[in-house]
This record gives C-alpha cells, structure tokens and sequence, in this order.
C-alpha cells in the first residue's frame, strides 16, 4: 500500500509541474505580446511627436519639343474651319398672299469672299477632285493657274495657303531689276495682282529688305478684302526703288543680313517662300558665306515639301547662282534667273 501511495504522490508533483511550466509558457507568451503592442505604440506616437525633417527634392521636367509636322498639321486643321461662303435666295410667293412679308435686311456681301460664283465652282471642283486638277497655268507673273490653290509669280508655278513673298530692294538688285527689263516697280504690281486672286481660305505675308527689313504684318494674313486693300496702301507707302532702307519705326534693325530675315521668315510659317534678289548678299561690308546660308536653311522648318523656297534673280553670278541653285533644290523649290 505505501508503494501505491508513493507512486500517486509523484504523478501529482507531475501534474503540477505541467501545470506550472504551461502557466509560465502563457506568461511568456502574453509578456511577448503585450511588449510588442507598447513598443508599436511607442512608435506610432513618437512619429507624430518627433515628424522627420522635411526633405527637397528636385527632379528633372522632362519636357519634348513640338514636332514642326505635327504644328504644320494643326495649322492647316485650323486653316480648314474657314467657313465658307454661302448665298440664300430670298423668299418668294408665287402668288398673292394676305399679308406682304418685310424685306431681308441688306447684308455685307462684300466681305463673303469669293464674290465670283466661278471662283466658287472651281472650289467646289477642287474639293472633289484635289490639286491635282487640270489648269491652265497663268502666263505671264502673277495669274492663278489650275484650281485649288494652285498659282504662279514671275514665270514660277506653286501650290500652298500660307504664301509669303521675299524682296530685296537693295541698290544692286534695283539696278539689275531696270537693266534686265523687269523694274521693281513691275515686280511690285505683280506682287499685288497675285495676292488679289488668292483665295479667302489662303494666308500672305511680305517682307521688304536691304539689310534691315519690314514686313506688312508680324504674321500671315488671311486673303480677304480688308487685307488686300491694307497691302496695297502699305505697299505704295513702304516700296521703295532707292536702294536704301532709312531707320524708321517700321524698320527693324537686323546685323545678320539674310540670315537673321531667314529666321523671322520661318516663324511665319509660310509653306511656299518667293525670294527676290541678285543672290549676293552682304552682312554689313562683307559678303555672307554660303555655307552659312546652306547650314541655316537645314535647321530651319523650311525644308522640303511643307516649305518649298522659290528665287528669283536678277544677273547673278555663276557662283551665286549654282549655290542658290542647290538650296532652292533641297527644298524643292525653283530658281529663275532673269538677265
């Protein structure tokens, strides 16, 4: 019996020793968590109470330029909402009615450009069938030729809406001008009879130099009645045939010659370009180089079908002319000599 005693005696020191390792276990366990949970706390609020110090970054805004097609084409997208000219007849009763209606009121027809219904017709046509069109061509400078936008001026035909026409009135292009037969005051009434057969929906632009220049507007204009007839006022006021530019308000001053009439010319953003010269052209007392000309026409918007350049010139030199001769070919445009 006393063996059966001991043996229970030790079962339960065994119990209790269980129980007191697993309650310790417990213990451990839940001390554990409970640290954790102030420690997270601790943080949490410390993070408020201490913030951390505000830190400046600067990063690099990378921004891509324009492309010039993708300008070119929103352009032209803008050019197209021209709205174009429609004519309603009036209201007619074929027969007696109980009341008589009141007259239309006048409306400006003068300003709902073109005024010619066959101007209208051969928009119409160019709209069905492209520029592609069978034309005439005008003889002579300055008659439109063909449909669409299609032109011509002094002998060179083209097509484009945004049209911009270069003159260099310098002494020596106004004494080659009257010994060649064609004087610059022909050139100057050429000029006017083609920007009065543009259409509305076409944009112009003219600039005058010698070394300094002025141009009629700061941008190309659109073709309509109030703008011909500013032209023309500007053009018998500001045309001149003395080989000088004198300084003026109007005159802008431009050390670079050629070069610096270049720059303003492409932010016109013409799509043909008629330049007028003897193809010598000077910055200050020296003579530009060529390569010069050559290297800017390439960096310019300028080059290829969107911008043909077109020279006319007067007795140039073989030189002069060969040089000319290859910038005007990589844009695609013509040359023309007249001696």
């Amino acid at each position: 019996m006393a063996g059966i005693e001991t043996f229970l005696d030790e079962s339960e020191k065994a119990k209790k020793s269980r129980r007191r390792l697993i309650f310790s276990i417990l213990l451990i366990v839940v001390g554990i968590h409970v640290f954790g949970a102030l420690a997270a706390g601790v943080l949490v609020i410390a993070r408020y109470i201490f913030p951390p110090p505000a830190t400046f970054v600067v990063k690099k805004d990378i921004r891509l330029p324009a492309k010039q097609r993708e300008h070119k084409m929103n352009m032209a997208a803008f050019d197209a909402m021209t709205p174009k000219p429609t004519f309603n007849d009036k209201m007619q009763s074929m027969q007696p009615a109980a009341f008589a209606l009141p007259e239309l009121p006048k409306l400006p027809m003068d300003q709902m450009l073109p005024l010619d219904p066959s101007a209208i017709v051969s928009d119409q046509v160019s709209s069905l069938v492209g520029t592609a069109g069978t034309g005439g061509g005008g003889e002579g400078a300055g008659g439109l030729g063909g449909t669409g936008t299609g032109f011509s001026f002094m002998g060179i035909q083209s097509s484009g809406k945004r049209i911009l026409l270069m003159f260099d009135i310098s002494s020596s292009v106004v004494n080659k001008a009257a010994a060649s037969g064609m004087p610059l005051s022909r050139i100057k009434e050429e000029a006017i009879e083609l920007i009065s057969q543009l259409p509305a929906s076409s944009r112009f632009g003219i600039i005058l130099f010698a070394q300094n220049y002025k141009s009629f507007r700061p941008e190309l204009v659109p073709a309509n009645d109030g703008n011909i007839a500013g032209v023309r006022d500007w053009v018998d006021r500001e045309w001149g045939e003395t080989g000088t530019m004198p300084a003026s308000r109007t005159v802008v001053s431009n050390p670079e010659g050629l070069l610096g009439i270049l720059k303003r010319a492409a932010t016109m953003e013409p799509d043909v370009i008629y330049l007028v010269s003897d193809g010598s052209f000077q910055r200050g007392l020296q003579t530009i180089p060529w390569e010069e000309v050559e290297k800017l026409v390439k960096e310019l918007p300028l080059e290829g079908a969107e911008g043909p350049i077109h020279f006319i010139g007067f007795q140039m030199k073989p030189l002069d002319k060969r040089e000319m001769q290859s910038i005007v070919r990589r844009t695609k445009g013509k040359l023309r000599e007249i001696k």
